[in-house]
């Protein structure tokens, strides 16, 4: 969406609802998490994940028809609540088949799927939207989706609980905690969206929602803990340090890789005046070390358990690599930017070792509800950072670009992404003017991203290393035939939330 938003936003004439093509994912997938970690104890991993994609598709069918924002933005959120089911399910069903001494590299394989799609987005769609019609990043969604529907149908035969009636389901539903997660998550996001864009940080219209909303979250994890029957956000997964560690380290990695991957093509089509299509091509070398760093990070975990060791490599070469970029201007040579790209890459492959941190210290029957709310702590930064980086540009721009140029835009509009279009066209020295504003402004943004690193470094000082356990939990896993009896029911499920106590802090 990075590279294809600008050329979005000018047929839909969505100037003043372009973040909102992000934020409506993002808020959709974010809410739903920790729910579909409880749904997949109740209907199954499977039933949940086949929801998942259906929902996707659907959404993508909305997205690719849509004439105007307010359609895609409909559609954008539907393709969010079933990558919410995606994103959590993948996980949990890994979970349930490795011991986590042995998922590292499981971890690392599955993770390199998804950051090789992710950042082989940018150069797809770049392409897609310079050759025919950005409609078709919404149609390729749709054989892949079906592919994955098949394969699930096909191959992944696991364990299922016996059906309950409906009220029974229904009251194993921590419905007023969800309740308050999603309305919480839906109010944050709003403030974000319009936050440094339609209004101030400091108006009331960001602020009252923002506040809303974080009190909310908080009321959401004090109701858990104190008075649901079946939580979903159980006290006892965030009671050791090393855990609450791990969760609040994925929540910093989040915010800067999200960062890095949406606003580096800016750079380029901006700063450098490279089309979709080459923006694509100059970030391939942050993508093309992403996986391979995960890759190896599992594997190093799986082999020697060292975790929190792989997690200070991590913030190192991210503070190393982060820092470097603030050496990019108008003028730096595309291969100088190659080795800042691979540094900070590889520093965010090794980050992927916090899922380590957060599962080590808890017994495997938490595996759903832990990975959920992991998952959401990655998922729920990224549209802070998407909104913290969209006001950061904005701000400065309006305050670095030339006034000749910048007076053609309205005040309430966001100049970032309806200049980006307008500067190959500008006669000398105005362009040279604009492209340098556009590099000044992502100075900015770099410093708050490291800054971000070194809070996230600190944050390993409160994580010990502990001894990755070797079993699953038996509820779950592949289904035999001659084990019937061996699938989980909703009385097995309740009996494991009755009979867990809380570990010590």
């Amino acid at each position: 969406m990075g590279t294809a938003l600008p050329s979005i936003v000018h047929e839909l004439q969505g100037t003043d609802s372009f973040a909102w093509v992000s934020a409506a994912y993002t808020l959709s997938t974010t809410a739903v998490l920790p729910l579909n970690g409880r749904l997949a104890e109740i209907f199954g991993r499977r039933d949940v994940l086949l929801s998942g994609l259906l929902l996707f598709a659907v959404g993508s069918v909305v997205c690719a028809r849509a004439e105007s924002m307010t359609v895609l933005i409909v559609g954008r959120a539907i393709q969010g609540l079933g990558s919410g089911g995606i994103q959590t399910l993948t996980t949990i069903v890994v979970s349930d088949l490795v011991p986590l001494k042995e998922r590292g590299l499981y971890n690392g394989i599955t993770g390199a799927t998804f950051t090789i799609a992710t950042g082989a987005g940018p150069f797809l769609g770049g392409a897609i939207v310079q050759k025919t019609t950005w409609r078709w990043l919404f149609y390729l969604n749709l054989p892949l989706a079906g592919i994955a529907v098949f394969v699930v149908l096909a191959f992944l035969k696991l364990r299922k609980p016996a059906r309950p009636p409906v009220r029974t389901i229904l009251s194993t539903v921590d419905w007023i905690g969800n309740t308050l997660i999603i309305a919480s998550t839906a109010s944050c996001v709003i403030a974000l969206t319009w936050a440094g864009i339609k209004f101030p940080w400091t108006s009331a219209n960001v602020l009252c929602p923002l506040i809303i909303g974080v009190a909310g979250l908080v009321g959401a994890v004090l109701y858990n803990v104190l008075y649901a029957a079946h939580p979903t956000l159980p006290l006892r997964i965030m009671s050791n340090r090393t855990s609450l560690a791990g969760y609040f380290g994925s929540a910093i990695h989040a915010l800067v890789i999200t960062s890095v991957n949406f606003y580096l093509p800016v750079y380029f089509q901006a700063a450098k005046v490279a089309s979709p299509i080459l923006s694509g091509v100059y970030i391939f070398p942050f993508v093309a070390v992403l996986s391979p760093a995960a890759i190896v990070q599992g594997i190093v975990v799986a082999k020697y358990g060292c975790y929190r060791l792989m997690n200070v490599l991590g913030w190192c070469l991210m503070l190393i690599g982060v820092g470097l970029m603030l050496l990019l201007n108008p003028d730096t040579p595309i291969g100088v930017s190659v080795p800042f790209q691979m540094i900070a890459s590889v520093g965010l492959g090794f980050l992927y070792a916090t899922t380590f941190s957060v599962l080590a210290p808890l017994d495997v029957t938490d595996n759903a509800a832990a990975l959920a709310f992991l998952l959401f702590c990655r998922t729920f930064p990224q549209s802070w950072s998407i909104s913290i980086g969209a006001s950061v540009l904005q701000n400065k721009l309006r305050s670095t670009l030339p006034a000749t140029f910048i007076q053609q835009f309205t005040s309430d509009e966001d100049i970032t992404y309806i200049a980006i279009p307008l500067i190959k066209g500008l006669e000398e020295p105005l362009q040279r003017q604009c492209r340098q504003a556009f590099a000044d402004s992502m100075h900015l943004l770099w410093k708050i991203l490291l800054v971000l690193c070194a809070v996230g470094l600190l944050s390993v000082g409160l994580q010990r290393n502990i001894d990755l356990h070797s079993k699953t939990d038996s509820r779950w896993g592949m289904a035999d035939k001659k084990e019937k009896s061996a699938s989980p029911n909703l009385e097995d499920i309740e009996r494991v939330d009755e009979e867990k106590e809380a570990p010590s802090v």
